[in-house]
């Protein structure tokens, strides 16, 4: 395939890394996300990487916590990242067979965002792709993949094909991802699916820009609002 553009330089993406380990510590979700990070910025990808933990980010579900009387909230700037990317990329580790409680904030603080509109009329998230990226020590990638990408399609985010990819060790205490001698570097599953999630978030973010993202009939909320109902067989009902 020697004709396929593999310049994605048009395209940039933000990687949140939702581990609870506050910065320097290492991180095994981080390590597993630097793989898909490489691929992209070998292609021009521009990335931002950010460590939720490092951030004062309160609970809640409104744009600006200050206003509701927390001193500090770094989330809009975070907000401002995101709506500067193409892609959105998800890291967390699995406690307790579920992501993590600061992957569970990052998704309510974008539904936060998620009643503005594009230029369009559609909600603010639709053209941008969502992935995610697993570790821990028990099962439950599927799970974790199942309800955080649920999450982010249903604010408007595109989900690729295969868009989550993960590593466990066996059930219980043991080696982490990055671990010497844990085995998930080299683990063949693991480094397949990285990939393919990768290439897949990179492929359906090229469709979407040159595109000119989702076409926009059938999905704005002000048309809806204002009495346009889209062939929908009962347009009596509001």
């Amino acid at each position: 395939m020697t004709d396929l553009d593999l310049d994605f330089s048009d395209l940039r993406a933000v990687f949140l890394n939702c581990t609870l380990k506050p910065s320097p510590e290492p991180s095994n979700t981080q390590a597993l996300m630097d793989n898909a990070i490489a691929i992209m910025r070998a292609h021009g990808v521009g990335v931002d990487i950010v460590r939720v933990a490092d951030l004062v980010i309160p609970q809640g579900v409104s744009e600006d916590m200050t206003e509701h009387g927390f001193d500090r909230d770094d989330w809009p700037a975070v907000q401002a990242q995101v709506l500067a990317a193409d892609i959105l990329v998800l890291g967390t580790p699995i406690w307790l067979g579920a992501k993590s409680s600061l992957c569970t904030k990052v998704v309510e603080r974008l539904y936060g965002y998620s009643g503005q509109l594009n230029d369009k009329g559609q909600w603010i998230y639709y053209g941008r792709v969502g992935g995610l990226v697993v570790t821990g020590n028990e099962d439950g990638i599927k799970h974790v993949a199942m309800e955080t990408l649920y999450s982010l399609q249903h604010l408007g985010f595109v989900i690729p094909p295969q868009a989550d990819c993960g590593w466990i060790g066996e059930a219980g205490p043991g080696p982490s991802y990055a671990d010497p001698g844990s085995g998930g570097p080299e683990n063949a599953f693991t480094r397949r699916n990285t990939t393919f999630m990768t290439w897949n978030l990179l492929h359906t973010a090229r469709m979407l820009k040159r595109a000119g993202g989702i076409p926009a009939w059938g999905n704005q909320g002000p048309a809806w609002d204002a009495g346009q109902r889209f062939d929908h067989p009962n347009p009596e009902y509001r």
